[in-house]
């Protein structure tokens, strides 16, 4: 696959982590007074409402940074992949899910005006927004490694399966137990912040970056390559490793998502 295809199928990937927020968002911000009677349903709500933006990007096909982070280490295990060739299949990748999942926060979110001043939903999106970026940077890290853990056997669980509804099953438990949980997930903050800003949250890009996106990638890199992929890889050997994406193997096709000249396959 060429760069530019796994760049375009990381936007689509970043749109659908939007498409499932926003619409855990809406739900879940609707609910004002079971918010104050039980607030722990409400977190419920919103993490069962979350992952239908990862069971798309699983069945449709399209890419995840932070799924990828588990398949390029055990890659690079097995010496199918580089390190420098697994940066840059990190990178495209990462690169594409902010831009889908910056311009779902624009486009399907903002131009329709389902965050709007003064709506319930768009407070209760502000509200998660501000949380985000006001933890210490060790916080955010490590709630980065526990949702890539939790994201990592979720694509896992969801490869394993045989037919379509035991991929939701695989998916829904851990992503719904990250979410529910607060824990830090690079990409879907790629849409939660922005959103929130368009919404009125008064915070800057520079510090988004600084307090929540550095600190919330790092650890989704540490949960998926070093807490997943590599004990996976190291304990199950080259052959019976789990799959951690569509192939078990790193084929020619993948070292080409990376852009890797014919000469190096």
């Amino acid at each position: 696959m060429h760069p530019g295809r796994l760049l375009g199928i990381a936007v689509l990937g970043g749109m659908f982590i939007g498409i499932g927020t926003i619409l855990a968002v809406i739900v879940a911000g609707g609910c004002t007074g079971l918010a104050v009677s039980n607030p722990g349903l409400v977190k419920f709500i919103f993490g069962a409402l979350f992952p239908l933006g990862f069971i798309a990007v699983t069945l449709t096909g399209a890419d995840l940074f932070t799924s990828n982070c588990a398949l390029g280490a055990s890659a690079v295990l097995r010496g199918e992949l580089g390190v420098g060739e697994m940066l840059r299949f990190w990178g495209i990748s990462y690169f594409g899910n902010f831009i889908g999942a910056v311009g779902a926060a624009y486009f399907l979110v903002y131009l329709t005006h389902l965050i709007t001043p003064g709506d319930p939903a768009t407070a209760y999106l502000i509200g998660i927004a501000q949380g985000k970026t006001s933890h210490p940077f060790m916080m955010t890290f490590m709630k980065g490694v526990l949702a890539n853990v939790l994201v990592c056997v979720a694509t896992m669980q969801g490869y394993s399966a045989k037919d379509t509804f035991g991929r939701v099953l695989g998916i829904w438990f851990p992503v719904m137990a990250f979410v529910t949980l607060g824990m830090e997930h690079s990409i879907a903050n790629m849409f939660i912040i922005p959103a929130a800003m368009l919404g009125g949250l008064d915070v800057s890009w520079g510090h988004f970056i600084v307090s929540n996106l550095i600190p919330a990638t790092l650890g989704n890199i540490v949960g998926g390559a070093l807490v997943i992929g590599l004990p996976y890889t190291l304990i199950y050997g080259e052959q019976n490793a789990p799959r951690f994406g569509r192939q078990r193997r790193v084929t020619d096709a993948d070292k080409e998502q990376c852009g890797v000249p014919d000469t190096m396959k």
